[in-house]
């Protein structure tokens, strides 16, 4: 038998999952597998768990299971976590009486999560507003058109804004249920439910390390041999001079019809692309960092670890252990 966790001195507080027609069945495991098992070795005062309906009717979960709540909104009242599981649709309207709910919830002191497109129920329901957020990295585009108040991170796996959390994408709901274990139990307890899960108890780096570098643009233009050159000359010396050169342009035109083309200055283009390819080369070959920095462009080791840290929140070691192919 493990022997028992030392409970935290605070209470044991309930957590409440929103439950919604077309509810994301994932999501809405990753919490109840958290907070809701209780597994040998946890503090005794672990958490009191339980599902709100977010509307009336009846509810289904993907899969076309049937979702039976322990009871409706009233639920958030006086809870000490409330956690939102995704949402059905990026322009799906959440429900007023929802909205209002979370609102009046927080306004009592309730701790409100949000688990990959949850972020939209929480900043319909206005409580994101001049705070920082994450959801998925491709929502990130609706997401930040849609609520301009909302200082989004769309390259993080959660932000922890004390009172509100939010996570990315579906996975990442992982890393923020035991970041909150971690929170209120220490990271004993996390590590225990993370360990019952087979899932390392917390994960480096953030969600730009899933971004797949997009298709080359369609230019129709002489510009599309040249993207194409320079994804094959990334080593060498990428001069805005050389590129204009190249495109038989003047400086000032070839960088206003290339930032027209692929959405991208030039420069930013480049290092894009200079880090896509040394992910690439840390995923399928066993070349040294400095090799890798080398062939993709990026001059020198310390370079790139410098641009993984700013862009991918991780190091090429720990990139190359997490997604190498070989």
């Amino acid at each position: 038998m493990p022997k028992r966790i030392k409970a935290s001195p605070q209470a044991p507080h309930r957590v409440v999952a929103v439950a919604y027609d077309r509810l994301w069945t994932f999501e809405y495991g990753i919490v109840a597998e958290v907070f809701g098992s209780r597994r040998p070795g946890l503090p005794e005062n672990w958490y009191e768990f339980r599902t709100a309906a977010g509307e009336a009717g009846r509810l289904r979960a993907h899969g076309s299971l049937a979702v039976e709540a322990d009871g409706g909104l009233d639920l958030l009242q006086g809870a000490g976590t409330i956690i939102v599981p995704g949402w059905r649709g990026l322009a799906e309207p959440v429900p007023e009486p929802l909205a209002g709910a979370l609102r009046a919830a927080h306004r009592g002191g309730s701790r409100v999560v949000s688990i990959c497109g949850g972020a939209y129920v929480l900043a319909a329901a206005d409580l994101l507003a001049g705070r920082r957020a994450t959801t998925h990295w491709q929502y990130g585009a609706d997401f930040a058109k849609r609520y301009p108040a909302v200082r989004l991170e769309p390259d993080v796996l959660y932000v922890d804004e004390g009172d509100i959390l939010t996570s990315a994408g579906s996975a990442a709901g992982i890393d923020l249920c035991l970041h909150i274990v971690r929170r209120d139990h220490g990271p004993e307890a996390a590590n225990l439910v993370a360990r019952s899960m087979v899932v390392p108890p917390h994960r480096s780096g953030g969600q730009a390390q899933f971004v797949r570098r997009p298709l080359p643009p369609q230019t129709g233009s002489r510009l599309s041999p040249l993207l194409d050159w320079m994804r094959s000359s990334l080593a060498e010396d990428l001069t805005l001079q050389r590129l204009s050169d190249r495109a038989g342009m003047s400086q000032r035109t070839f960088f206003r019809r290339f930032t027209e083309a692929t959405g991208s200055a030039p420069g930013e283009w480049i290092l894009n692309e200079r880090v896509a390819h040394a992910c690439d080369l840390l995923e399928t070959t066993t070349l040294g960092v400095d090799e890798v920095a080398y062939r993709a462009g990026l001059g020198s080791a310390a370079a790139l670890r410098h641009h993984f840290r700013q862009r991918l929140r991780t190091t090429p070691t720990a990139h190359r252990l997490q997604f190498s192919r070989g």
